[in-house]
C-alpha cells in the first residue's frame, strides 16, 4: 500500500492497494466546501475550441512484444457519458489503467481538462475518480470506516470529510447501513459502496469499470439513476460494460475497442446505421455439408455471419437471388425473420461472433 504526496503536500495522487490486493486511484479534492449535487453546469458547447474533459492520444502498450493497446485515441466532452465496449482481451482494461495512471504508456498522452498527466504524483489526477471492476473495499470494516479511510487518502479532513461521507452514503442509498461490516453486505450493496468511494473526493471525470457486475435489478437501477444525476450535475463519465442495454440506456457516444485499437466510435444511432445493417435471419435445415455450402452461397450475395444453423444475412442485391442460391446447395430454409438492428448487432458485426476468453 502506498501514499504519494502531491506537489501541494496532500497525501494523495497515488495508488492505494487494499486488503484484497486490488487498487483504487486516490486523488486530491478540488472543490473544498462544495458538493457536486449543488453545482450547475451549462450543457457542453459544440464549438471547436472547447477543451474536452478527457483527451486520449495515440496510447500504446505491449506485453512481451504483443500490443495490448495500439494507438488508442478518443476524446470525451464535459458533461457526457462515453461507453467503452469490447470483447475480452480487446484492450479496455489496459486503456483504463493508463488513463488512471496505474500503468505508464509506451507512447501517447492523456489529458484531463487540457492538462497532460505526467506521472503518478501529477496534481491533474485530482480531477479523476476510478470505480474499479473488482471491489476495492475492506470487508472487515464498516462502510463508514471504509469511506473515512479513503477520504483521508483523498486529503479530506474534519467537517469536509464528514460532509462528503454523508453525501456519498445518501447518494448510494447506504446511510442506514453505514455502520455494518462490509462483509455482511449483499453484492449489490458492495457495488454501491464501491461507487461511493470513487465519488467521495468529487472528481470531475469518473471511470466506471463494469460497475453493475453481479448486482440485483434494484441496485442496478439505483446505480443507473445515480450516474444519470451526476452527469446532469456536471460530471463526465467513461463507462465500460459488457451489457449492451446499459450502454444504450446511459451513453451519449460509444467507442468499440478490439485488437487494442478503437475500430468504431460515434453516437449509438450512427454506429447502428453504419454497421448493423438491415438484414435477415435465416434458420436452415440440412446436413453439415449443405449448411457450410449455404454459408458460402450467402456470402456471395451479401454480408453473412453464422451462428449454428442460423445465417444472418444483409443482401447486397435482391432477396430472390440470395434465397435461390442458398436452396441450390441442398439446405432448406425453415424460417425467415427480419433481423433486429441495435447496438449489439453493430458490435457483433464489427468484432465477430466467436468466443473470446480473457488471457
Amino acid at each position: 500500500m502506498s501514499r504519494v504526496r502531491s506537489g501541494h503536500g496532500d497525501p494523495v495522487q497515488g495508488v492505494s492497494g487494499v486488503a484484497s490486493g486490488r487498487a483504487r486511484v486516490v486523488t486530491g479534492s478540488k472543490h473544498p466546501g462544495r458538493d457536486l449535487v449543488s453545482r450547475s453546469h451549462a450543457p457542453p458547447s459544440a464549438g471547436p475550441f472547447v477543451t474536452p474533459a478527457l483527451e486520449v492520444s495515440g496510447l500504446r502498450k505491449s506485453y512481451g512484444g504483443v500490443p495490448a493497446v495500439d494507438g488508442v485515441s478518443f476524446r470525451v466532452e464535459e458533461g457526457t457519458i462515453v461507453g467503452l465496449l469490447g470483447p475480452n482481451g480487446a484492450g479496455k482494461t489496459t486503456t483504463v489503467s493508463i488513463i488512471c495512471g496505474l500503468l505508464p504508456p509506451e507512447a501517447g498522452e492523456v489529458k484531463v481538462a487540457g492538462a497532460a498527466l505526467a506521472g503518478d504524483t501529477d496534481p491533474a489526477k485530482g480531477r479523476l475518480g476510478l470505480v474499479p471492476q473488482e471491489l476495492a473495499l475492506y470487508e472487515e470494516l464498516s462502510a463508514l470506516q471504509n469511506l473515512r479511510y479513503f477520504g483521508a487518502l483523498y486529503g479530506l479532513v474534519g467537517a469536509r470529510l464528514a460532509a462528503r461521507i454523508d453525501w456519498a452514503l445518501e447518494v448510494v442509498g447506504l446511510r442506514d447501513r453505514a455502520r455494518e461490516p462490509v462483509k455482511q453486505y449483499s453484492g449489490g450493496m458492495k457495488r454501491r459502496l464501491n461507487l461511493a468511494a470513487g465519488l467521495l473526493h468529487e472528481p470531475e471525470l469518473v471511470i466506471l469499470d463494469e460497475p453493475t457486475v453481479g448486482v440485483d435489478p434494484q441496485s442496478r437501477h439505483h446505480i443507473f439513476a445515480t450516474v444519470k444525476q451526476l452527469v446532469r450535475d456536471g460530471m463526465t463519465v467513461v463507462y465500460t460494460s459488457h451489457y449492451m442495454e446499459e450502454v444504450e440506456a446511459l451513453c451519449d457516444r460509444v467507442a468499440i475497442v478490439d485488437g487494442g485499437a478503437i475500430i468504431a466510435i460515434g453516437r449509438i444511432t450512427e454506429l447502428v446505421a453504419q454497421h448493423a445493417g438491415k438484414g435477415l435471419a435465416l434458420e436452415l435445415a440440412g446436413t453439415a455439408e449443405s449448411l457450410d455450402a449455404a454459408e458460402r452461397a450467402g456470402a456471395a450475395h451479401g454480408a453473412v455471419t453464422r451462428d449454428g444453423r442460423v445465417l444472418c444475412v444483409t443482401p447486397s442485391a435482391g432477396l430472390a437471388p440470395l434465397l435461390a442460391a442458398i436452396e441450390a446447395t441442398g439446405a432448406t430454409i425453415a424460417r425467415i425473420e427480419s433481423r433486429q438492428t441495435n447496438l449489439e448487432t453493430a458490435f457483433l458485426a464489427l468484432t465477430g461472433r466467436g468466443l473470446r476468453d480473457a488471457a
